[in-house]
């Protein structure tokens, strides 16, 4: 199973994440692209530090709002949201271009993402902006129990889909993420962090909030580059990862 990171997310002398120790140890790196976080300069420099390491670049797109890192619901329509996927999808291709790489997928980020898997109208509009740049570009969503709907809605504009499940969140009896502003909702501890990574490799299900199975099928699992214990996770879920496989 792959592993994937959000990364380029600092911005002039802001600096968050520690993307050059996360690189060498990830797959796939979600790189935002200058309206949640990150600026031109971050985005050239994190895509050709990605290249260095072979690793998949994907897009990273948020709502406008650099001061709520992208985590405020916006009420956007939805030629708003075609054109901001189209705006920020676009801009990370051409630092791609410029380093002769591809784009390989795309993944929306904070609100953004969330209100995507509650409101199949924000989906649609995903659909359709993606649809719209470029064909066969894969959308990244969270993995559920039954991704059918998904994979339905998504098979009507041919975007191929890629599903994530969270190595260091704390999933709801509904196969949702915690509220983050909940105690208990981002794991702190590095044993948490590497005990559900593998439970979802190996097994395909994450224990919820109230201890209850929930089954998921998922491609890829994400840590997050603004957590210092999952940064300090990765390199060990790899490793344990590869031993399940060998």
């Amino acid at each position: 199973m792959k592993l994937n990171c959000d990364m380029g997310e600092s911005f002039g002398h802001w600096q968050l994440g520690i993307d050059e120790a996360v690189m060498p140890h990830i797959d796939m790196a979600n790189i935002a692209c200058g309206f949640h976080a990150s600026d031109p300069l971050i985005m050239q420099q994190t895509v050709a530090l990605a290249k260095q390491y072979n690793v998949a670049v994907g897009a990273h797109p948020g709502y406008p709002d650099l001061v709520g890192f992208g985590r405020r619901h916006m009420q956007c329509t939805a030629d708003e949201i075609q054109a901001l996927i189209l705006y920020q999808v676009g801009a990370l291709t051409a630092f791609c271009q410029q380093q002769n790489i591809l784009l390989s997928y795309v993944k929306p980020h904070g609100a953004l993402y969330n209100d995507m898997m509650q409101d199949e109208a924000i989906l649609i509009a995903i659909l359709k902006g993606l649809a719209a740049f470029s064909a066969n570009l894969p959308l990244m969503l969270m993995a559920q129990a039954d991704n059918s709907r998904s994979e339905a809605l998504a098979a009507q504009f041919e975007v191929p889909l890629l599903f994530e499940a969270f190595a260091d969140r704390r999933y709801t009896d509904s196969g949702s993420l915690q509220d983050r502003r909940q105690a208990g909702a981002v794991f702190t501890q590095q044993s948490q962090i590497v005990h559900q990574a593998i439970q979802i490799a190996e097994q395909g299900f994450v224990t919820s909030n109230t201890g209850k199975l929930i089954p998921l099928n998922a491609d890829t699992l994400c840590v997050h580059g603004d957590n210092a214990q999952s940064i300090a996770a990765i390199a060990q879920i790899k490793s344990a990862i590869a031993v399940s496989k060998g």
